[in-house]
């Protein structure tokens, strides 16, 4: 299913950022240790967040321990399956999600929601942007689109979300703003971001839609070039991507990630897991992790969690539904 969006409006959902800068911290230990459970596969956004911030925690010693477990499937929807099934023995597991839980949900392609699990904080935002190979013949975005109008079934766009997902919107997004079909785009699904890049490079897929900081180490490494990154300005992690809008492409969006952990988590684990995460900000190790990938901070502990995610839902099902609305008067 391809969500035919505004393209600022989901940015509507994503407007309470609270932006914080380093310090330090005390190095005071609040958690002995975390196991991350990840909804997708190694190399995505989600592996990249989880395991970037038990970095920054455990190298600031905030906790004494991390551990990673990687559970693909249903587009996220294995991994709350099983948070929820198995809650009394994951009261030490935090798992990571971001929009597509909110997505997935409306679309009823799970069942459950956000309101089945602790909500504990949110934590980052992630541009978007659109890879191709080093060596491919597509120089930017507008000759991305020029490929795909020329012949459409010749261009595939490569993902690390299922179709529906996070990857396949923010593409169907850019061709949209372009003028372009996004219903016939080709969308390819892979399982995370170290498939999805995999696909790329042998050919599989002629771009990728993926998270900035999913990009960013292989374009330094002259692997692949970024076509496209979807802020309102060039991102200092790495400079050298142009933004859609200098490219006369009106597309930006950031996709908010966060945490959450089982269903019936007592108040006071909740609360070492929420001090931790909001201790994390003041420190250099937080900072270097954060500016290696481009993230945008992003705090919305508890409350304001739950607050965020249900604004988002409220946007997401207007857009759902004024879409399902015009196709019915086609």
């Amino acid at each position: 299913m391809t969500f035919k969006m505004g393209r600022r409006a989901l940015l509507t959902a994503i407007a309470a950022f609270g932006l914080s800068g380093p310090a330090l911290a005390d190095g005071h230990q609040v958690v002995d240790s975390l196991h991350f459970l990840i909804p997708g596969g190694a190399g995505g956004g989600w592996d990249g967040t989880a395991r970037g911030t038990g970095e920054a925690l455990t190298g600031a010693g905030l906790v004494g321990s991390a551990s990673y477990e990687n559970m693909s499937g249903g587009g996220g929807g294995k991994a709350i399956g099983y948070l929820i099934e198995n809650a009394d023995s994951n009261h030490g597991t935090l798992m990571v999600n971001s929009t597509p839980i909110v997505i997935r949900s409306l679309t009823g392609v799970f069942p459950q929601s956000f309101r089945d699990l602790t909500l504990v904080a949110g934590t980052i935002g992630d541009y978007a942007a659109l890879v191709v190979a080093a060596d491919s013949d597509i120089q930017d975005v507008n000759g991305l689109i020029d490929a795909f109008n020329a012949d459409a079934s010749a261009v595939a766009i490569g993902g690390g979300s299922v179709p529906g997902g996070m990857d396949h919107l923010v593409a169907a997004m850019v061709f949209q703003a372009a003028g372009a079909d996004p219903v016939a785009m080709k969308y390819v699904p892979y399982d995370g971001g170290g498939a999805t890049m995999a696909g790329l490079l042998s050919g599989e897929v002629q771009a990728v839609s993926t998270g900035f900081s999913e990009a960013v180490e292989l374009a330094k490494a002259g692997e692949v070039r970024i076509i496209g990154v979807t802020a309102d300005d060039r991102v200092d992690a790495y400079a050298d991507a142009p933004t859609m809008l200098e490219q006369g492409n009106d597309t930006t969006f950031v996709n908010w990630r966060g945490f959450f952990a089982a269903p019936g988590l007592p108040d006071d684990k909740l609360a070492m897991y929420q001090d931790a995460i909001a201790k994390m900000y003041e420190t250099d190790e937080w900072e270097t992790v954060r500016a290696r990938n481009g993230w945008v901070n992003i705090h919305n502990p508890g409350a304001d969690f739950q607050t965020f995610l249900e604004n988002q839902e409220t946007v997401i099902g207007d857009l759902m539904k004024k879409r399902r609305s015009s196709k019915s008067h086609q």
